[in-house]
């Protein structure tokens, strides 16, 4: 069982985390951290014509967390707010509900469907789609405000 939860495929996305660091002025920034493990995901985002046109994330992880920032900082250039919220909820339906993963272009995140059956790793594996959904939002309302001033 334990075979299925760090597959091979789920240690490489955890050792290949992209977009690592911190963004020098951004949009909206959010830290997420999981009581249960202490796994810290930290995100930074910046977005252009309503799309994230700049990513970054400090990550401090077990592998499913990074797994799963792996694949946000892989496919988030470009993504619109609802995109990354629709990504976000299908991954929490699909750990907590049994639900369909995620589609389009964060469907990489599949891989981490055999953690349904591990609910003390929902938190980790969450981290990272809640602190970037989090930080688009702020992003989202702060060019919102300034649009409109």
């Amino acid at each position: 069982m334990l075979d299925d939860l760090y597959s091979a495929k789920i240690l490489k996305a955890a050792a290949g985390l992209p977009r690592t660091g911190r963004l020098a002025a951004p949009q909206g920034s959010s830290e997420k951290v999981s009581k249960l493990c202490g796994s810290r995901i930290l995100v930074d985002v910046a977005l252009t014509d309503g799309k994230v046109s700049d990513f970054a994330q400090e990550v401090k992880a077990c592998a499913l967390g990074q797994a799963a920032a792996s694949v946000l900082g892989e496919n988030i250039i470009g993504a619109t707010p609802a995109e990354i919220e629709e990504a976000r909820a299908a991954l929490y339906e699909m750990l907590k509900a049994g639900g369909k993963p995620p589609a389009g272009r964060f469907a990489d995140l599949a891989m981490l469907e055999p953690v349904k059956d591990y609910a003390p790793r929902h938190a980790s594996t969450m981290l990272a789609f809640e602190a970037a959904a989090d930080a688009v939002r702020q992003a989202t309302t702060r060019t919102s405000a300034a649009g409109a001033v």
